[in-house]
């Protein structure tokens, strides 16, 4: 039953939402055969259907032509593959391609009404949504002390997110004295039957406490409110168990494949 149920989720994935172009906020979203490429967030990105339905020298054509494209504008760009995609050896041909395979995540999908509930927070930290520049720069502070990187590209990302579709951008902070401790956000695309779930970073001092778990009931119950049946993540190795544990399930893994200038 289980088997049946990660099939329906995984087709669902595959059919419903991977040939759909992502959400550009504001970015330009082109289309070069199978591909969807974006062009304007803080590196390039590039994905595609299950099955890209070319093989051989004609796919190796078609990967250098992202890497020429994403080298003349001196950007780095990001390959997003998926463990089924098709053909199998993609990724034997971007890596000959010069792209370098960045962390492996699971992707993990609920149903939006199985998963949402009221948020419940610990004492005194309190949960808002935010649109103004000052809270996505807190947010971007936050992504870079807890990813120990500089993150400061997310703020103008996320900005431009709200600017050009301010009703399918929903951004989150968990605040406690005045200081952001978790930040995450939902997206929606008109006509599409899932919400993605991103973000959802804490910092370390305020894990364990049940913040990550309200962030993921809260967007659930806006999906669902929307009528929006699905939501997925791509989550860490740290992320995935406590997805599973609150009621996601593991579809199949993607690894983005980054080549840079």
């Amino acid at each position: 039953m289980k088997d049946t149920l990660i099939d329906d989720l995984r087709t669902a994935y595959d059919t419903r939402l991977r040939g759909v172009a992502p959400p550009g906020g504001g970015a330009r979203v082109e289309r070069d055969g199978p591909l969807t490429r974006v062009v304007g967030w803080h590196r390039g990105f590039v994905t595609g259907p299950r099955d890209l339905g070319v093989r051989g020298e004609e796919l190796d054509t078609l990967t250098a032509r992202q890497r020429d494209f994403y080298a003349a504008r001196g950007e780095a760009v990001e390959w997003k593959t998926r463990a089924h995609v098709l053909p199998a050896d993609l990724t034997e041909r971007l890596t000959a391609a010069g792209f370098v395979a960045e962390d492996t995540e699971t992707v993990l999908i609920g149903r939006s009404a199985d998963l949402a509930a009221d948020p419940v927070l610990p004492d005194g930290v309190t949960l808002r949504r935010v649109t103004a520049r000052s809270d996505l720069q807190r947010i971007a502070a936050l992504e870079s002390t807890v990813w120990g990187e500089d993150w400061s590209w997310l703020a103008d990302e996320l900005t431009a997110r709200i600017g050009h579709d301010p009703e399918n951008a929903v951004v989150l902070v968990a605040e406690a004295r005045g200081e952001v401790v978790c930040a995450a956000w939902l997206v929606f695309q008109d006509g599409v039957d899932f919400g993605g779930l991103w973000g959802g970073s804490t910092l370390a001092e305020w894990r364990g406490r049940g913040i990550y778990r309200a962030m993921v009931a809260h967007r659930a119950q806006l999906a669902a409110e929307r009528d929006v049946p699905y939501v997925h993540v791509d989550a860490s190795a740290d992320s995935a168990p406590i997805l599973t544990r609150l009621g996601l399930h593991a579809v199949t893994t993607t690894t983005p494949y980054v080549w840079s200038p």
